[in-house]
């Protein structure tokens, strides 16, 4: 029997379907979902929770006319088969394939491009003005999971919504989850009465019941009513009720046919309402749903079958991971230490912190500012708080870093896991910036450790220091060196020298975090070419070691700086600024900086991206011949 699913090139295809078609249709795009995530890797769970909601929105609105704004978009794999991408689906997150989170470049149905969680409101309600304004046609959805309601920027929407009560429809889809098991007293008030998946059972087993009964369908009318008299005061509709919304729900999430009907009901209605879904996470794919850390929220590369990760080449552990047991060894030594998330508990190893430390170990939901101003609030008590965020989601809370804590000198350690280059990921997740902006910070040191032992030492540092500290490490694997059992603080501001050729060099290569390794290699392969390089690893990105790099600066009179950071602000610029200082621009050194051009970078092989932009060993060895050429033919000219 040929697929429904390959006779549907755009969302008025799918409206040729029957309603009795829909529940076909949506397992046919689970089975494909489920094909191309485990080639890919992919935000697997999210979107097969989240199938018949993507299905419904479609058959009952007429994208792009109505707008269909998802929420971060780990959600929306459905909305891309069902909008002219299904031939290509099976390359998403690949390089040059589908981005793996909607972009505006990408389909004129990707009404807004989302990468970080809780926007759609605000982004939607923004849409619902200017077609106002315009006196432009169509209606506006956002899709929303309850996990983003954790994040204070979603109810900063809300309250506009309510306030401005235009025509905006927001779907909750709730499946107790963000990426780990939601947090707060939000979820807990999501989690009973009538939001639960034992009232829908309980729901539907009355109306199975009633159908089979004389006057059975007026018998159900009269109950839904009932029921809808009296479930705003007891159950989480009460607060948008408040907020100005109709509330509907909570609604079967993967009754299809059933979540048509209520669209169908509500685009019609005026004024914002919120539909309430209740959906599982994983939905219709057993490994996924039986995993109950994040029931398949990323899974890369697994058997269908089993829902079990491809064997791979073994690989020194992830730098996430030591940075966790290094963090559990320091709550070991330290009562004072604790560790601070938000929504990433598994994204960022602090799981492991939390089975060891419950009381010390804190997940604030997707809450970035909260978590920065709570850790600061702790810091003011004379505890030691580690927040550990994603580089790409510590931007939320830019200006908490500056007010709350650098502004106090409050001792708080940043750790900013995948800090430069993601690769599957994409523009929205590469940590491409935060050298750039915490750098110039006062008060703040910023660190780039460049394997796992100096991971261990920036953390060493930033609990031993009398002030907030940021450090960064990449995704992926460590380099594999063998771990020292006890990190000691570094000296503040103190780089490491580690080649320095007999005599004068002719290259002074100087490199920050993991392109350390890069650098070393690129030394030697110039070595065998009759150029002797020395290396320094800067390891403080800020205080810079001036004196130890303006030195073999003018010494060498060719510098290379290399970092896995954009290149605006970045730490090549701190060392321009420093050679400024020392006088050695005015007397003509010649300097080259590596680093990501002023560009977002797309989803690819990290690898082949760094060898791109020419911060990998070969990279970095051709400018540095070409400095040394420059500089030798200049002088001959001379």
């Amino acid at each position: 029997m040929p697929r429904l699913l390959d006779a549907i090139d755009s969302p008025a295809d799918l409206k040729k379907l029957s309603l009795e078609e829909l529940p076909r249709l949506c397992q046919e795009i689970r089975d494909e979902i489920i094909e191309a995530c485990a080639r890919t890797g992919g935000h697997l769970g999210s979107s097969l929770g989240a199938v018949e909601i993507n299905v419904a929105l479609h058959y009952v609105f007429e994208s792009p006319r109505d707008r269909i704004v998802w929420d971060v978009g780990h959600q929306a794999y459905a909305h891309k088969l069902l909008t002219g991408r299904r031939d290509s689906f099976r390359t998403i997150r690949t390089e040059g394939g589908l981005a793996g989170f909607p972009e505006r470049d990408e389909s004129e149905h990707d009404a807004f491009g989302v990468g970080h969680a809780s926007t759609a409101v605000s982004a939607g309600v923004g849409m619902v003005e200017g077609k106002h304004h315009l006196g432009q046609a169509g209606r506006v959805v956002s899709v929303v999971g309850d996990g983003a309601l954790t994040g204070g920027v979603a109810f900063e929407g809300l309250n506009q919504a309510g306030y401005l009560q235009r025509n905006f429809m927001v779907v909750l889809n709730d499946n107790e989850m963000s990426i780990s098991p939601n947090v707060g007293a939000l979820s807990e008030w999501f989690s009973k009465k009538f939001a639960s998946r034992t009232y829908n059972r309980w729901r539907r087993s009355v109306k199975d019941f009633l159908r089979h009964m004389p006057k059975g369908e007026q018998a159900i009318e009269m109950v839904r009513h009932g029921i809808d008299a009296t479930k705003a005061l007891i159950t989480p509709g009460i607060l948008f009720e408040g907020m100005g919304f109709q509330y509907v729900g909570p609604v079967d999430g993967h009754d299809v046919a059933e979540l048509v009907r209520s669209f169908g009901k509500l685009r019609e209605i005026d004024g914002p309402v919120l539909v309430h879904a209740i959906t599982t996470k994983g939905k219709g794919y057993h490994p996924a749903e039986s995993d109950k850390a994040t029931r398949g929220h990323g899974l890369s590369f697994f058997d269908v079958a089993t829902g079990k990760p491809v064997p791979k080449k073994p690989a020194p552990k992830a730098y996430t991971d030591l940075f966790a047991e290094a963090l559990c060894e320091q709550m070991e030594r330290d009562p004072r230490v604790v560790a601070i998330t938000a929504a990433m508990l598994e994204g960022t190893g602090l799981i492991k912190c939390q089975q060891r430390f419950p009381d010390r170990t804190y997940d604030v939901g997707i809450a970035e500012q909260h978590a920065v101003t709570f850790a600061a609030g702790l810091a003011c008590e004379g505890m030691r708080p580690v927040v550990a965020i994603y580089s790409t989601f510590l931007q939320r809370a830019y200006d908490q870093i500056i007010h709350d804590v650098a502004l106090q000198r409050l001792p708080v350690a940043f750790a900013l896991d995948r800090g430069g280059l993601v690769g599957a990921d994409g523009k929205t997740h590469q940590g491409a910036f935060d050298l750039s902006y915490l750098r110039l910070i006062p008060n703040l040191v910023v660190m780039a450790p460049s394997d796992e032992n100096e991971l261990r030492i920036a953390l060493a540092t930033s609990l031993h220091h009398d002030g907030p500290v940021a450090f960064r490490f990449p995704r992926g694997s460590a380099v594999g060196q063998p771990l020292e059992p006890s990190p000691e603080a570094a000296e503040i501001g103190k780089a490491r020298v580690l080649r320095r050729p007999p005599g004068k060099p002719d290259l002074l290569i100087v490199a920050a975090g993991t392109t350390v390794q890069a650098a070393l290699a690129a030394a030697e392969t110039l070595a065998g070419q009759g150029i002797e390089a020395a290396v320094v690893d800067a390891r403080f990105v800020k205080p810079l070691d001036e004196e130890t790099i303006c030195g073999l600066a003018a010494q060498a009179r060719r510098v290379v700086t290399v970092e896995e950071n954009a290149l605006a602000g970045g730490f090549g610029s701190a060392c321009l600024e420093a050679f400024e200082k020392a006088g050695l621009v005015e007397q003509g050194i010649s300097v080259r900086r590596l680093g990501i051009p002023d560009a977002f970078i797309t989803h690819g092989d990290a690898a082949k991206q760094r060898a791109e932009l020419g911060i990998d060993a070969a990279g970095i060895a051709r400018v540095g011949r070409e400095l040394v050429g420059e500089r030798t033919a200049g002088r001959s000219a001379g």
